[in-house]
């Protein structure tokens, strides 16, 4: 028998899958340090990334150049312990009865960063970052936090090399 708890399958939701899902799981790929297993779709996938969006979080110091918007399947959703949706409300499908820990479907809302400038998404990619730290609390409690905010930073969120 292992001593590794298991991983918590989250998925992040919207229609484009562009923006703020996009982000939502970088951040939780990268703060979760491989402890939750991290998925992203949306009910109508956009072509790319959007641009401002892979800009704002390259400031933070992640990478979604290479990102791809991918399709929000059922399987998905069965397959998640928790599914976070963020603008998608009808075309995310809900599967009552399946939970964990009561909150099994989540609505985060925040604003679009759709034909938004970088300047408009940094306040909007750095909410779904202090969502993103507040959930992984959640999913590992008790556990040594590495991910909660620290004093170096001041509460601006990762630590980033010469911001100190």
């Amino acid at each position: 028998m292992s001593d590794t708890p298991p991983k918590p399958p989250v998925l992040f939701a919207c229609v484009h899958n562009a923006g703020r899902p996009q982000m939502a799981a970088a951040f939780l790929t990268h703060l979760g340090q491989g402890r939750i297993e991290v998925r992203s779709a949306g009910s109508a996938p956009a072509d790319a990334v959007n641009p401002a969006v892979v800009a704002a979080m390259a400031e933070a110091g992640i990478d979604l150049s290479a990102e791809i918007p991918k399709v929000l399947t059922s399987e998905a959703v069965q397959a998640s312990d928790i599914v976070i949706t963020m603008g998608c409300g009808d075309a995310c499908p809900v599967f009552p009865g399946k939970k964990y820990r009561d909150w099994k479907y989540l609505d985060w809302k925040l604003a679009d960063p759709a034909g938004q400038g970088v300047e408009a998404v940094r306040p909007i990619r750095d909410e779904i970052e202090r969502r993103v730290r507040s959930l992984l609390v959640e999913l590992r409690p008790g556990e040594a936090c590495s991910w909660t905010v620290s004093r170096i930073t001041g509460g601006r969120g990762l630590f980033r090399p010469g911001s100190e």
